[in-house]
């Protein structure tokens, strides 16, 4: 990749490996954030600059994000730039450009980033998965987000192509706007944040998959891409074998399948990679620890702990369920009032992590067998496999514990 870059940008890149490298070796960071940070001090245009002459791909939503990029960075093959550590603003935006010389990028992004994203990278392919309250305590109005999502497609160049998911309204309402979207039909379970029309306020009528307000604001058609028996992309039938477990994900697949055929790759070619995929960052890995053996799940809110919920064997197996209050979860767990805990009904559910008794109390009204556990050296040894889902800091503390 050839590019012209001024003295201030070259100053910041070489501040943004120095910084990460100093984070790495004195064990305060992963360097992926604190060099970013630096980088864009020293020269706020820099994510501009080091995105010129890229094939740029982002990938945005509440729930997904993570997985559906690691899908068409693996869909798309070869060397590819990617932000694979998560950190999904600017800063690591910045230090994975920094990192990767590769012409061809996908990009996690914040959902509530996203709009200054684009005006910054001037992307090829947008993808819009969802969106769901998340982080209540600082992220809890998601109408909000689907209108800066809106307003930034609105005046997005014309040859910006979204991928966005049809069966959400809230989605629909912040990508209707760009000129060229390719709707997809594709599981979508969680409608909770979006009962009523985003334009009007009026209820939505729900049949399904299949939305409509009286106002006219209602499902877009045609489905590039639909997920009801088969996967077909784009007139093309695809068969998705995946490595991952859910139904959410045979819809990542479906988005990110879509972004690839979007850039020119043949969906029959992605998809062989994209089913090899069986891991993402931790994410449903098996993992061992105290003679047990468990899937690691990552689950942060109401729409993603539904997904998850509906992967739990239909037996009496032992679940384990990890939930913390810090910083990077949100310190306002009330959000678990809104998990449909009931399906757990004739499991046997072992609450760890720091809101353990929190989520104890919500088991009780759900109706549902628990144990906390205040000790996990007390936890009994067995060799039955479970599933462990966990938020952001209690999965991260898990992923550190176990081993593979």
């Amino acid at each position: 990749m050839s590019t012209s870059r001024g003295p201030r940008a070259h100053v910041a890149m070489v501040a943004v490996r120095l910084v990460n490298w100093l984070s790495r070796v004195s064990g305060r960071g992963s360097g992926t954030v604190a060099g970013g940070r630096v980088g864009l001090r020293l020269d706020p245009d820099l994510l501009r600059t080091l995105s010129e002459n890229r094939e740029i791909v982002l990938v945005s939503g509440t729930n997904g994000k993570t997985t559906t990029t690691s899908m068409t960075v693996e869909g798309w093959g070869g060397s590819v730039t990617t932000n694979d550590t998560g950190s999904n603003m600017p800063p690591g935006h910045v230090a994975a450009l920094v990192a990767s010389p590769h012409i061809r990028t996908v990009l996690e992004v914040d959902e509530a980033w996203l709009a200054e994203v684009i005006g910054r990278v001037t992307p090829r392919v947008v993808v819009l998965l969802n969106l769901s309250r998340d982080q209540m305590d600082r992220a809890n109005e998601v109408r909000q987000m689907a209108e800066r999502w809106r307003t930034a497609l609105a005046s997005a160049p014309s040859d910006l192509i979204v991928v966005a998911n049809a069966n959400d309204p809230l989605v629909v309402y912040g990508a209707e706007s760009a000129a060229n979207v390719l709707w997809c039909d594709v599981p979508t379970t969680w409608m909770a944040d979006a009962v009523s029309c985003p334009k009007c306020t009026e209820p939505l009528d729900h049949d399904g998959p299949s939305w409509r307000c009286r106002c006219g604001f209602t499902r877009p058609s045609p489905i590039t891409t639909s997920l009801v028996d088969e996967l077909v992309v784009d007139t093309t039938p695809v068969t998705l074998d995946l490595s991952v477990p859910g139904e959410f994900n045979r819809a990542n697949a479906a988005m990110a399948l879509t972004a690839l055929a979007a850039v020119g790759v043949d969906p029959l070619d992605a998809v062989a990679r994209v089913n090899q995929v069986s891991s993402v960052a931790g994410r449903f890995s098996i993992r061992h620890w105290g003679g047990h053996t468990f899937r690691l799940l990552l689950a942060k809110n109401p729409a993603g702990f539904a997904a998850m919920l509906d992967t739990v064997p239909r037996d009496t197996s032992d679940v384990w369920v990890a939930i913390n209050a810090r910083v990077a979860d949100g310190r306002d767990p009330s959000w678990l009032y809104d998990v449909p805990f009931e399906s757990l009904a004739g499991h046997r559910v072992w609450c760890f992590g720091d809101r353990r008794l929190d989520l104890a109390t919500r088991l009780d009204y759900a109706s549902v067998a628990y144990v906390v556990v205040d000790d996990d050296a007390a936890v009994d040894a067995s060799d039955e496999p479970v599933l462990l889902l966990a938020n952001y800091t209690a999965f991260a503390d898990w992923l550190a514990r176990s081993t593979t």
